[in-house]
């Protein structure tokens, strides 16, 4: 957890960040292909995903939940590079690994059998969202210098980013789908959300000891 603290969860480091860094004018086509690798590879993104789709078996569901996902994403990325929106990338990335631990504790009904209270789910996707996007922005903003083509840039990232969850999605969707279909999903269901609670924890865990010692 020490040695891992300085690295964010959003992969925008090495060649990435070099490239980043070198663009003076709009780059629609490296910057789709840098959001569709940041999605397909963003397991903190793909965790809370696959929590939020756990127990969805209707596609209309589904395509809901993962729209307002979307919006949220869509509108903090985007806000928060073009308006200059900043907040400390430790503690927002913290915010993401308990979006985590979150869906994992609604999934098992965690809120109504301690608390007593069933949150609104819809809600809850779009404003984790909200900080998803925040996120992914705050870790943009380290390394753009030029405004020159920002716009076209951060548009071009930001349908990059909605390719790569709609694949990475489909690859999941599959996979539970098939799943569903044994005895073993509904036994091992809790503990595959318990599993999402604990690696929801170790993610803002790392973030929390990142944000004491390097911030």
């Amino acid at each position: 957890m020490l040695t891992g603290a300085p690295a964010h969860a959003h992969p925008m480091d090495g060649s990435n960040a070099g490239f980043v860094q070198s663009v003076d004018g709009p780059a629609p086509g490296p910057f789709l292909y840098l959001g569709a690798k940041h999605m397909v590879t963003g397991y903190d993104h793909l965790l809370f995903l696959v929590g939020v789709i756990f127990f969805l078996y209707r596609l209309k569901d589904v395509v809901l939940y993962v729209s307002l996902f979307t919006l949220g994403h869509s509108l903090t990325l985007l806000a928060g590079v073009l308006g200059g929106v900043s907040v400390n990338a430790y503690v927002i990335d913290a915010i993401i690994g308990l979006s985590v631990v979150y869906k994992g504790f609604e999934n098992i009904n965690g809120f109504e059998r301690v608390f007593k209270v069933r949150p609104n789910t819809k809600v809850a996707v779009l404003l984790f969202g909200l900080f998803h996007g925040l996120g992914l922005a705050t870790k943009l903003q380290e390394f753009m210098v030029s405004e020159n083509g920002m716009v076209t840039n951060i548009l071009s990232f930001n349908v990059g980013v909605e390719i790569g969850q709609l694949l990475a999605l489909t690859g999941v969707v599959a996979l539970l789908t098939v799943w569903r279909t044994r005895p073993s999903f509904l036994s091992y269901a809790f503990g595959a959300n318990a599993a999402l609670m604990v690696g929801g924890f170790l993610l803002a865990g790392v973030q929390m000891v990142g944000f004491v010692l390097f911030s």
